[in-house]
C-alpha cells in the first residue's frame, strides 16, 4: 500500500468526521500495489447507514483530504443502503481497509 500509516489515520479521521464514527474507509485502485508509481488515492467509504446528499459529503472529504495531504488527485465512491451500486462498487469493495 502506498500510503504511510500517518496519511491512512488522517484519511480515516477525517471521513468519519464527514461521515460519521461507523464509516469505513478502503483504499483500491494503483496505490494498493507497491510496484507502481504516482496515480491517485481512490477511496470508497462504506456506510451502513443512509446517507443525504453523498455527493457533497464525497466533495467535503475529497476538499478536506487535499488540505492535509497536499494537492493530489483523489477520488472518494460511497456505498450506503440508499446509493445504488455500480460496477466500480464492486471493485473498490476489493480494496485495504485503512
Amino acid at each position: 500500500m502506498r500510503l504511510s500509516k500517518q496519511q491512512a489515520d488522517m484519511i480515516t479521521v477525517e471521513a468519519k468526521d464527514i461521515f460519521g464514527p461507523n464509516a469505513r474507509v478502503k483504499l483500491f485502485g494503483s496505490r494498493m500495489d507497491d510496484n507502481k508509481r504516482g496515480g491517485d488515492i481512490d477511496l470508497l467509504v462504506e456506510l451502513p447507514h443512509p446517507v443525504m446528499q453523498p455527493v457533497l459529503a464525497s466533495a467535503r472529504l475529497e476538499a478536506r483530504l487535499m488540505q492535509v495531504l497536499g494537492l493530489q488527485k483523489i477520488d472518494v465512491i460511497v456505498s450506503a443502503p440508499n446509493i445504488a451500486s455500480t460496477p466500480i462498487h464492486a471493485v473498490a469493495a476489493q480494496g485495504i481497509v485503512l
